[in-house]
């Protein structure tokens, strides 16, 4: 591991050299990951993407990209875009990525079970804000709000998010 990894424990985030407190998922850490079990994948994952809310924060890093109003996320494993970004409005299960809290201002994405999903292996695994020390996601992985904006600025090409 590079001091440029995100390392992920079930307490905290290592980045850097720095330690940030974290939550993971509400079923922890699994190596069997299935749709719905709120399990957080251990591995050696990518970081393929970053959206934030334009509206509610300025450009993170050069790389990210805005979004917008019809922009979801399908979590259902019938569409034949499974966890893919999909556009409003859209006739199978999905997520709104323009929420009206602040979990999703700013959105760090993997690799996880993308981009030729496995129907039922589970969607997405963000980075994400977090709702409070201690609260767990639904997978993903979470930290708080000023973490996360001193953590995506730094993120370079070979940056991985190490689950261990």
């Amino acid at each position: 591991m590079k001091a440029t990894d995100l390392v992920v424990t079930p307490t905290h985030l290592r980045f850097l050299n720095r330690r940030f407190p974290c939550t993971i998922g509400r079923g922890g850490l699994t190596d069997t990951k299935a749709e719905g079990d709120g399990g957080t994948p251990r591995g050696v994952h990518r970081l393929v993407g970053m959206l934030y809310r334009a509206d509610r924060m300025g450009k993170p890093a050069d790389w990210a990209l805005p979004i917008g109003p019809h922009d979801l996320w399908s979590d259902d494993v019938s569409d034949d875009d499974y966890n893919m970004m999909v556009r409003a409005p859209h006739p199978f299960g999905h997520e709104k990525l323009r929420r009206s809290d602040p979990m999703y201002d700013l959105i760090i994405l993997t690799d996880w079970n993308w981009p030729y999903a496995v129907k039922g292996r589970g969607s997405a695994i963000f980075i994400h804000q977090w709702r409070g020390p201690g609260r767990p996601t639904a997978g993903c992985v979470a930290l708080a709000r000023k973490d996360l904006r001193w953590i995506a600025p730094r993120i370079t090409y070979g940056t991985r998010l190490v689950i261990r």
